[in-house]
């Protein structure tokens, strides 16, 4: 079979089990006979080697010269390769003794700062074969499902017109007032205003403001599609707790009672749409794996390139045969201009050549993996949320393993697992709107609970998260998902809120001088692991 591009001396590297250098995949495909090149390859490689390096091409090249001019004969040595085997560390696995959390009211928890529970990872054996003598990739894709919905990528309708914003905001409450009209005893706002005093009412509404009074208490103006309604949460109600949670533009339920002139709600109790407290969760009816990651910054200075290939060479491994998905939440790349003096942090300046030496990386990846891409807010399409896919161009560069990309946000069930995949940006506002012991960066997956407890990716409209209009508000989670997965803030965290298992997968890039600015330690890295027959998940660091 002739071998012309790099793709396909890397796929028949990986069918061998065999991840590569790029140098050593170009000096394959520019050789007299390159199928001929690999098998020599294959010879020379050391028996622990997981990558063809370049030392290796160069020596088996070096060999059939030397055999084909008959000037030169005995063996060659083989260069050494490194250990690469990762560093294991246990998440989440709810009740199941084996799991490293700890428990709050909310749910499980991760912390990568946690002592790990450590275990060794071996180098699969060439052959294909693992220590007990099964193969080390035995797949069947024919077994695989994987399904995307929400993908608004090819749908936009908005022009930014201010009527955009108006339908935008009419769907997001007409949803998630459906979610909470099963709770409350629901009046209009104009209804409202015309009921008698002392009358028992509820309401449901956009939040239209919420402020402190000078007498400690709490007013909250909440807007429906016949008006506004301003409802009273007086400080000796027990609801604090509550109030500190709220955001505005979120959808909230108020049930009390009126005041004697009907002015006003003086509130009893607040509902968040928020998710059911037990569910039956999905699973696959076998023992298959995805890897969840997010930020991988090729084109960075700080790109972690050394880990990146501790990974993928673990990817090869016998171990990691049931890892056949790879689930990356955005920011493939770097990107131009994102911040301030950019440009001098960057390894590579132009956003194209950034695209394609990510594609370079992803080649290191099993041929045979199923890869599903977001977009972040690093990535070449528009900030606005609901992000669409990449363009044509932007594709055709990445056209790696076939690649599903979808937009941001987007579910993609995998083998009847659904995971809500969102890069993350409103992360950074509920962050700076709640409390710390709500949400921080040190626990961004506590941030990740209040989005399901709004049911909303990106409730607050206005601030650091920019809204795009649509005619449909793709940002609403109307189906409850089993995994919502995130990344953007760098931190890893991860913990179940109310059976949806929440993580943050952490990144690729170390600290950069404008992370240091702002006070942000990377978690760098890091690649959870899930099991999708048992939504248990492990964490595996390779730094």
């Amino acid at each position: 079979m002739p071998l012309e591009s790099n793709a396909r001396i890397v796929g028949e590297l990986a069918s061998r089990g065999y991840n590569a250098e790029r140098e050593a995949v170009t000096l394959l495909a520019g050789a007299d006979d390159p199928t001929a090149a690999i098998e020599a390859v294959v010879e020379v490689a050391p028996d622990d080697a997981l990558r063809v390096t370049t030392e290796h091409v160069r020596v088996a090249l070096d060999d059939r010269e030397a055999a084909a001019t008959t000037t030169t004969a005995g063996s060659t040595a083989k260069p050494a390769e490194p250990d690469r085997s990762p560093v294991e560390t246990k998440g989440s696995a709810v009740d199941t003794g084996t799991a490293r959390v700890g428990r709050t009211d909310d749910g499980e928890t991760g912390d990568p700062s946690d002592p790990p529970s450590v275990g060794a990872a071996g180098p699969a054996p060439l052959d294909g074969s693992d220590e007990h003598g099964g193969t080390s990739h035995d797949r069947d894709p024919s077994r695989r499902e994987l399904e995307v919905g929400n993908d608004m990528t090819g749908h936009s309708t908005g022009t930014g017109e201010y009527a955009d914003f108006v339908r935008t905001f009419r769907d997001r409450y007409e949803r998630l007032s459906g979610l909470l009209r099963g709770r409350v005893n629901h009046r209009p706002a104009e209804a409202i205003a015309d009921m008698p005093g002392g009358s028992d009412a509820a309401m449901i509404g956009l939040v239209n403001d919420v402020r402190s009074t000078k007498s400690g208490h709490w007013l909250i103006e909440l807007e429906d599609t016949t008006g506004t309604f301003p409802a009273l949460v007086m400080k000796d109600k027990g609801l604090a707790d509550v109030v500190d949670e709220i955001l505005m533009d979120e959808c909230l339920a108020v049930e009390g009672t009126l005041a004697d002139d009907s002015g006003i709600l003086f509130a009893d109790s607040l509902h968040f749409p928020d998710i059911p407290r037990t569910r039956v969760t999905g699973g696959a009816d076998r023992h298959v794996q995805a890897a969840l990651i997010s930020d991988v910054h090729v084109g960075s200075q700080e790109f972690v390139a050394d880990a990146w290939s501790r990974f993928t060479d673990w990817l090869h491994t016998s171990e990691a045969g049931p890892v056949e998905y790879l689930l990356i939440a955005g920011d493939m790349v770097e990107g131009v201009g994102v911040y301030p003096d950019q440009d001098e942090e960057l390894d590579v300046v132009d956003i194209y050549e950034q695209y394609e030496l990510f594609a370079e990386y992803l080649k290191e990846v099993p041929a045979d993996t199923e890869i599903v891409m977001i977009p972040g807010n690093h990535d070449a399409v528009r900030l606005a949320e609901p992000q669409p896919g990449f363009n044509d161009e932007l594709r055709s560069i990445m056209d790696v393993h076939d690649a599903e990309i979808v937009s941001n946000p987007a579910t993609v069930s995998v083998e009847g697992v659904d995971v809500l995949m969102y890069h993350g940006v409103s992360l950074d506002e509920v962050i700076a709107e709640l409390p710390e012991g709500k949400a921080s960066y040190d626990e961004p997956h506590k941030a990740m609970y209040q989005l399901l407890k709004k049911r909303h990716v990106a409730p607050q409209f206005g601030g650091h998260t920019r809204v795009a209009p649509e005619e449909r508000d793709y940002l609403v989670i109307d189906d409850v998902p089993d995994v919502f997965h995130t990344g953007h803030v760098h931190k890893l965290g991860w913990g179940k809120y109310h059976d949806v298992l929440a993580v943050n997968s952490g990144c690729w890039q170390a600290q950069t001088d404008f992370q240091k600015s702002v006070n942000i330690d990377p978690d760098a890295g890091y690649a959870p692991i899930l099991d999708l027959d048992t939504l248990e998940m492990t964490v595996r660091k390779f730094t």
